[in-house]
């Protein structure tokens, strides 16, 4: 499967954004985004000219996607599922992305990053619902309960992971219970929740052209 080999910080820099990429690294500062948050390239320090409307949504759908670590038609396939669901296209967008299990391993603190996540599932190191699951993409549904392997739970990056959840801490719409190393769907993705700042309208304008 084709993935971003690249360095990560250079993609926040683009999007002039803290993405965390990079987990922990990101908080500390030594995060390279802090030092130079102007875009990579000899013209990243150049004035900005008047930026166009096509332009704006480009951006905003390469930064969701590079939040989510994702390539373009796999976004893309996920567009179009949120187009054929019933409600607004843009929240249900945002909902099949955050119900990724590789997104919930990362949201319920059991990595660091998104990218750590995607590592750690597809290492076996997780249970869905009792059985192994080690497919990034699953989609996780209310009721389902993610748990680490009885013998994954001295991994040193998912303890560190779990000691690091008081910074971040669990959406609602998730459960963790810690001494059981279990997290559990307990309703749908909220938008509200979502604290990045994402325009996912500007998203349906562009696909819908």
């Amino acid at each position: 499967m084709a993935r971003y080999t690249g360095a990560v910080c250079r993609q926040c820099r683009r999007e002039k954004l803290k993405l965390f990429l990079k987990g922990d690294r990101c908080y500390s500062d030594k995060c390279s985004f802090e030092r130079r948050s102007y875009a990579p390239g000899q013209h990243g320090q150049a004035r900005m000219r008047k930026v166009s409307d096509y332009a704006l949504q480009l951006r905003e759908k390469q930064k969701v996607r590079r939040i989510y670590g994702m390539l373009e038609g796999q976004f893309h396939r996920y567009f179009v599922e949120a187009e054929r669901m019933r409600g607004v296209t843009g929240e249900n967008l945002l909902r099949l992305l955050e119900s990724r299990f590789d997104n919930v391993v990362y949201r319920l603190g059991f990595a660091g990053s998104r990218n750590q996540a995607r590592h750690l599932v597809r290492h076996n190191h997780f249970l869905l619902n009792g059985r192994k699951a080690n497919i990034p993409s699953l989609q996780v549904k209310v009721g389902d309960v993610i748990t680490v392997r009885e013998k994954s739970r001295e991994v040193e990056v998912i303890k560190e992971s779990l000691a690091a959840m008081a910074r971040r801490g669990v959406p609602s719409w998730l459960e963790l219970n810690q001494e059981s190393f279990a997290g559990t769907i307990k309703t749908a993705p909220d938008r509200q929740e979502l604290t990045m700042p994402i325009q996912e309208q500007l998203i349906v304008e562009l696909y819908s052209k």
